[in-house]
């Protein structure tokens, strides 16, 4: 199996080092493509800097990179850069996608703007299953615990693929004797940090962040994480309600009357069986 391995913490991170000893222990082949530099944060942008269509790359030696190992940095973000793999701007297209070991974990409401997860995101909306992993310092000491369930995850996933799902994967920063083990978690109910606005001026906007929290969700990742467990979370790339929720709610919350099948052949529209006539749209925009 062919990998691509990518981050958003950039190409000069070591932990895009211990994906790749993970996927070389289980037999398989890498190719490194991460962001030239750091794009925390990025979600699923497909930023990145461009010139007469060509996206630009630099040489790259990442810290602790196994000998051999075929390693380039592209200014970009890294769903970008999974999304070129996707196409084989790398190379032979990957089978799956690694993305991380990121510096900070990625629980609850936080995976929705991180780059680690975006990347594999947008790998599997290309139909390219990926996992992602992230240790909960942003200076770890314990690189080897985060190698091992990795390890652990890729041996499983080799047996029973999860298809258009990615896994999402937090480990703490402890040493794999004090691991208690690989549990799967929900999304916590909270993000990573909340806002405070503070007095700005016409030319700024005054901000502070601090650490969110919330009530205790035993079955949560953060909860579990913050317990010495490691966490793994089932994520889809996005799509549509599949128990067609505004099929329900539409009438009430747009002020619209259910469809009569009987008026004419067409099939339901993206509301189900909820339609609006032209003039009612017009008349509320």
């Amino acid at each position: 199996m062919h990998i691509l391995v990518t981050n958003d913490d950039g190409i000069s991170s070591p932990g895009l080092a211990v994906l790749v000893r993970a996927a070389l222990d289980r037999g398989h082949t890498v190719k490194v493509a991460a962001p030239a530099e750091e794009y925390s944060g990025a979600s699923s942008s497909l930023s990145g800097e461009e010139i007469d269509g060509r996206i630009a790359l630099v040489a790259a030696a990442p810290p602790g990179m196994p000998r051999d190992v075929d390693c380039v940095g592209v200014k970009a973000a890294p769903a970008l850069i999974a999304f070129l793999a996707s196409y084989g701007a790398f190379g032979q297209r990957p089978d799956l996608v690694l993305s991380g070991v990121n510096l900070g974990a990625n629980t609850g409401k936080a995976t929705l703007h991180s780059g680690t997860v975006g990347a594999v995101l947008t790998a599997a909306s290309h139909g390219i299953p990926g996992i992602a992993v992230s240790i909960t310092s942003g200076a770890p000491q314990h690189w080897d615990t985060a190698h091992l369930v990795t390890r652990f995850a890729l041996e499983r996933w080799e047996t029973r693929p999860f298809d258009e799902w990615i896994l999402n994967i937090n480990v703490p920063d402890v040493a794999p004797e004090r691991l208690r083990g690989l549990k799967p978690a929900r999304l916590a109910g909270f993000g990573a940090v909340q806002a405070q606005i503070g007095r700005g001026d016409e030319k700024h906007i005054a901000v502070t962040y601090s650490a969110e929290t919330g009530p205790e969700e035993p079955d949560s990742d953060h909860y579990l994480l913050t317990h010495g467990w490691a966490t793994a979370t089932l994520l889809r790339a996005p799509v549509d309600d599949p128990h067609q929720t505004l099929r329900t709610i539409a009438p009430d919350a747009l002020g619209i009357t259910p469809r009569d099948p009987s008026a004419d052949d067409a099939a339901p529209g993206p509301l189900g069986d909820v339609t609006v006539d032209a003039a009612t749209v017009m008349r509320r925009t």
